[in-house]
Parts: C-alpha cells; sequence; structure tokens
C-alpha cells in the first residue's frame, strides 16, 4: 500500500511538472511593505516572486537598518479544475528592517532570475513618522542593538507577516532572572544572571529597557560579550534551550530588604504551521494529508518578554574598625615606596595597592599620617580590574607623590588596613611595616632645620656705611619711623594668627579630609563633563555618582560603603537643614541614581543632571560642619 501511495505521489508531481511548464506563465516580482512606519519599530518588507526564483539581489535601504534578511521561504499548491491540473509557485524574500528617525525611507531595486530571465522589483518609499515615547528610551541605549542567539536560524525560515504573540504561551517561551545570593552583607558581591528560556527557534532579542535596581551598585560583565552563551537546561521537568542575555555583578549600598526590578526583552521567534489544503472530491483527497502536499509555511512573531522579580536580605556590616575604608571581599593589601634616599625638594612615591575578589570599584583611599615636613599631593587612583562571569577581581591602587622640603630622618608609619570578609562574617585587618626615608640637603639650598638655627647664631656682616643725623633733630618724630615701628607688631600678629589657624586645621583631621574631597569633588565633575561631550554615559553617570556621594560621606564623616538615602537624610535632619535645601540634595540623589540604570536620556537632560549635581555639591560644602 504505501508503495502505491509513493507510485500515484511521483505520477502527480510529474504530471504538476508538465502542467505548469506548458502553461509558460509570465514571472514577476512584487514589493509588500507598509506605507508609513514609526521611527524606532521594526517590520517587514518582503519580495514574492510567483515563479521559481535563483540568484536574489538586495535592494539599497536608504534611512533604513536591516535587522535580519534576506530570509527566503518558498511554498507550491495544484489545484484541479474540472479535470485540469494546475501549479503555481511563490518564492518569498524577507527582511526586518527599522528606521531610527523620521523622514522618507526609500526602497531600491531587487532583481533575480528565473527561467533565464531576469525579474525586478519596482522602487517604493515608505513615510516614517515620530518615534513612539513608550519605546524611545529603548532605541536611545547603547545595549539595545539586536542579538543573535543563532537557535533555529536557517536559510529555509520564512518571516511572513508579523503575527500577535498569542500562539505562544508562557510555557514554551519566557524569561527568568536568577541570583547567586539572596541573604548577603551590604558590599557584598552578587551575580545576577537574565536568560530567555524556549522550545520554538529564536532569531533575535533586544533588551527593551535596562531595570533600575535602587540601591546598589551594578556592573556589567557582559559590556564585551560577543556572542550570546547558550546551552540545554532542564527547567519545572521540561528541557529549554537557553540563551543568557545579560550577567552583571550587584553591591548592595543598603541594609534590609531589597528588590531587584524585573528586565524586558523583545524576541522575535520562528513558528510553523501546515497550509490546509481545500478538498476536490476528488480521488487526490486520499493524498490530502501528505506533507508532500501540505507544505509547511513559517511565521515571525516579536513577543515582549519580561523576567521575574527578585527580593534579597542585604545584612548590615558590624561595628567597623577605624582601618576599614569599604572593602569587602577577599581581598589583599601591600604598600611601597620608589626610594628611601634622596634631597630635599626632590618628589618620591608612595603606594598602596589592594588586590583580590570585591568591591573594587567602591574602594577609599587608606589615611595615612605622613611625617611633617612632607608637602603630599591628592592620591591618585589606578585600577586593573578584570570582569568575568564571577564578578570583579583584580586591583586598585592610591599613589601619593611626596615632596621632603627639609632634610632629616623620617619615617612612614606602620600601616593597619581593614576589610570584611562575608565568608567568615568578620573583619580581617592586614599590618604592613612602615618605611624609614633619609633626606640629604639638596643642592644649592639651604633646607634644614639646623642649617637655619646656625645661620641665626653666626656673625652678621659688618654694616659698611652709616648716615648720621644733626645733633638736636626729631629723628624719632618722621612717619617713616612710625610706620617701621608698627609693620614688626602687625607682621608678628599675622605670623602668630596664621600658625594657630594652621595649627587648628592640621589637628582637624575631618578638615583635612573635607578640604581633599571637595578638591576631589570638583575633579570628579570636570571628568565627567569631559565624558559629557564623549557621549560616554557610564563614566559620565559614574564620576557625577561618587562626586555627589563622596560630598556627602566626607561631609559628615561617613563611610562611603555605609551611606544610603536614609543616613543622609538622618544627618540633614540633625545638622537642622533648611527644608529645601533637604529636599533638593535629596531630589538630585534619586535623579542621578534614577539615571544611572535607567539610560538613554537626552543631551539636554544630561546636562540639566550635571548643572543639578555641582549646585548641589556647592550647596552641601556651604554647610556647617560641626565635626570635632
Amino acid at each position: 500500500m504505501r508503495e502505491l501511495k509513493r507510485g500515484f505521489i511521483t505520477l502527480i508531481g510529474c504530471l504538476a511538472m508538465a502542467v505548469t511548464m506548458a502553461m509558460g506563465q509570465e514571472a514577476r516580482m512584487d514589493l509588500r511593505c507598509p506605507s508609513s512606519a514609526s521611527a524606532g519599530q521594526p517590520f517587514q518588507i518582503t519580495f514574492v516572486v510567483n515563479a521559481d526564483a535563483k540568484g536574489f539581489k538586495a535592494p539599497t535601504f536608504k534611512g533604513l537598518r536591516v535587522l535580519s534578511g534576506p530570509n527566503k521561504s518558498s511554498s507550491s499548491s495544484i489545484s484541479i479544475v474540472n479535470g485540469s491540473m494546475s501549479k503555481s509557485v511563490t518564492n518569498s524574500f524577507t527582511f526586518i528592517v527599522q528606521a531610527d528617525a523620521e523622514g522618507t525611507a526609500q526602497i531600491g531595486v531587487a532583481s533575480c532570475t528565473s527561467d533565464g530571465k531576469t525579474v525586478q522589483s519596482t522602487p517604493a518609499s515608505i513615510r516614517i513618522e515620530k518615534a513612539d515615547p513608550n519605546h524611545q528610551a529603548a532605541n536611545n541605549n547603547r545595549n539595545n542593538n539586536w542579538g543573535q542567539p543563532g537557535y533555529g536560524q536557517q536559510s529555509g525560515q520564512s518571516q511572513q507577516a508579523i503575527q500577535p504573540a498569542s500562539q505562544i504561551n508562557d510555557r514554551t517561551l519566557f524569561a527568568r532572572a536568577s541570583i547567586n545570593k539572596s541573604n548577603l552583607y551590604q558590599g557584598e558581591e552578587a551575580i545576577i544572571v537574565y536568560k530567555i528560556y524556549t522550545q520554538v527557534p529564536i532569531t533575535q532579542f533586544q533588551i527593551e529597557k535596562l531595570p533600575r535596581n535602587k540601591g546598589f551598585w551594578s556592573e556589567d560583565l557582559s559590556e564585551n560579550m560577543t556572542q550570546v552563551p547558550q546551552y540545554e537546561e532542564t527547567y519545572n521537568g521540561q528541557r529549554y534551550h537557553v540563551a543568557e542575555i545579560r550577567r552583571g555583578a550587584l553591591y548592595p549600598q543598603e541594609s534590609g530588604e531589597l528588590s531587584i526590578a524585573p528586565l524586558k526583552t523583545d524576541v522575535l521567534a520562528i513558528i510553523q504551521s501546515q497550509v490546509q489544503r481545500q478538498r476536490t472530491g476528488t480521488i487526490l483527497d486520499f493524498f490530502i494529508d501528505d506533507p508532500f502536499f501540505n507544505p509547511v509555511q513559517q511565521q515571525s512573531v516579536v513577543k515582549t518578554l519580561s523576567s521575574n522579580s527578585l527580593n534579597v536580605h542585604v545584612k548590615p556590616l558590624p561595628e567597623a574598625p577605624e582601618s576599614f575604608f569599604g572593602g569587602v571581599g577577599r581581598l589583599d593589601v601591600s604598600h611601597a615606596v620608589d626610594m628611601t634616599e634622596m634631597r630635599a625638594g626632590e618628589a618620591f612615591t608612595y603606594r598602596i595597592t589592594v588586590s583580590g575578589h570585591g568591591n573594587l570599584s567602591l574602594l577609599e583611599a587608606p589615611v595615612v599620617n605622613f611625617p611633617t615636613g612632607f608637602e603630599v599631593y591628592e592620591p591618585k587612583v589606578s585600577d586593573k580590574i578584570n570582569k568575568s562571569d564571577n564578578g570583579l577581581s583584580g586591583s586598585r591602587t592610591f599613589e601619593w607623590v611626596i615632596i621632603p622640603q627639609s632634610a632629616g630622618s623620617y619615617t612612614i608609619p606602620d600601616l593597619e588596613y581593614s576589610y570584611f570578609n562575608p565568608q567568615s562574617g568578620s573583619y580581617v585587618t592586614k599590618n604592613l611595616k612602615g618605611f624609614d626615608i633619609k633626606v640629604s640637603k639638596g643642592q644649592g639650598m639651604s633646607t634644614s632645620k639646623s642649617d637655619v638655627t646656625e645661620l641665626n647664631s653666626d656673625i652678621h656682616h659688618i654694616k659698611r656705611s652709616t648716615k648720621l643725623h644733626r645733633a638736636g633733630s626729631d629723628a624719632h618724630g618722621g612717619w617713616l619711623f612710625w610706620l617701621l615701628m608698627v609693620l614688626p607688631l602687625v607682621a608678628a600678629a599675622s605670623v602668630v594668627i596664621g600658625v594657630r589657624r594652621q595649627q587648628d586645621i592640621a589637628s582637624d583631621e575631618g578638615s583635612l579630609r573635607l578640604q581633599r574631597a571637595t578638591k576631589l569633588a570638583k575633579k570628579r565633575l570636570r571628568n565627567a563633563e569631559r565624558y559629557l561631550h564623549q557621549g560616554d554615559d557610564a563614566r559620565f553617570y559614574e564620576e557625577i555618582y561618587k562626586a555627589l556621594w563622596g560630598g556627602i560621606a566626607d561631609k559628615f564623616n561617613i563611610q562611603l560603603s555605609l551611606l544610603s538615602s536614609e543616613t543622609v537624610k538622618s544627618q540633614l535632619e540633625s545638622k537642622q537643614v533648611d527644608a529645601e535645601l533637604q529636599d533638593r540634595i535629596m531630589k538630585t540623589l534619586g535623579d542621578v541614581d534614577y539615571a544611572r540604570f535607567a539610560p538613554g536620556d537626552s543631551s539636554a537632560k544630561k546636562q540639566s543632571i550635571y548643572n543639578e549635581a555641582m549646585e548641589t555639591i556647592v550647596q552641601i560644602g556651604k554647610l556647617k560642619n560641626s565635626r570635632k
């Protein structure tokens, strides 16, 4: 019976081909596209050839960006009317495209060959309208390029008109977020992974919006990813093909119950359906269920997926020692000087390097009690941080340039550096031995304190000339005499006041730290302005964020790693800061925090955030400081 059926199939196929050749219908190529589209919205353009097509040449797309294509599909049908058999063949070439700006897009001429003859389409234009504001943020995001998971992407797939996603349910295609730790310490690293689980072929994905994770410092671990990791995984008893679309490291900056928002992504999936041929009432209906007579059609389906939200419990750090500067993880610390002997006025370098695995990008510069007589510059921060699937590792180096002002023997004291180890739940303190520095007298200088003392006690030069006054003249009554009498008193008073003020400032470590913090904040704002002009959004927001939070931390003498919106609000209220200024500071912090995790702002908006942050830092600096 099976051989008889195959014989009938072969016979019918031969007859169909013969009839088609006898008909000799004229081949043509039709263009199917919308007359208008929205900027930022993907849509498709299809070229349909009513005959066999070979050597398809794509047209030019002016004002359009090709996301996918050409994707070829073929279909054929056989009909019998009054005993006459006919066959039709259709070949389609489909492109998924997108316009990035409003205006007019131009589609050029496509061509192919059919039965040795060239077949061409006619050119067309499409009106591109203003983008939908609900999707504008995603289109401006630099991470929103269409990805290529590569699952189910084959040359024979078609992409017909985009259909509603109701044909795919939540069990066959969904997104899921997972985190390796749901109970962690403040500042401890957690790895979050976003995946697409599918049982249907997908060709592309696009991250619509990055989640805003308030209360977290985040690092993108997949920013340099060139290929999407893919593998098979069993979930809830079902086997899925998995595409890992994003991986990041999160560092909680607040304690308590924190939420991680869902990630939204658009996927382009391929669904298959069989074309059902109508029954003819003839013996051919016997073969109607045969796949040869019921070709498979494929359709492109755009579906928006949203991952699950996550909740984590963040434990506060125990009371920290004075040698703790924000490090959380598995760390090590070392220090070094590039020379131990030099002349007065010559510069040398002192370095502290913190290395290991943890929140390296959040470490603060340690406080070092350098000897009096050293001119010390603000530390330069250098990072050698590697991003991997397991988080951040590498080193952060703090480098001080130091110039001894006078000759003598000095000692850079021993250093204690503490960090918090989440695995043991306790602080680890490293003890580093100090350095003995020998400074000799500079060339052509008399800079040592002993030299100055010896000079003052030595024989003075003989005065070779003098001026005599006539006896009886009023040598002490002139204005020059009184001026010379008053000036030393004024100078002595100024020196005393200046020395006392310097002693007060030197004894107030907080004031010195605040001065250094103000300089650092201004430097970060200059860096942020440079990144703003360069269009580097990530570094722009990072410098703004660090300038704001660093200035607040030093103003109120709070460890940066322990800083949160609640502690800032509490400090502002305790200082009886004006309510309007409180609202301004909190609003600025909120705006910057939101902008960091929801990029895509216009240049004007970023400039507004920069101006707002700069004004807020100035206002914070004007607050009265009551530190002892």
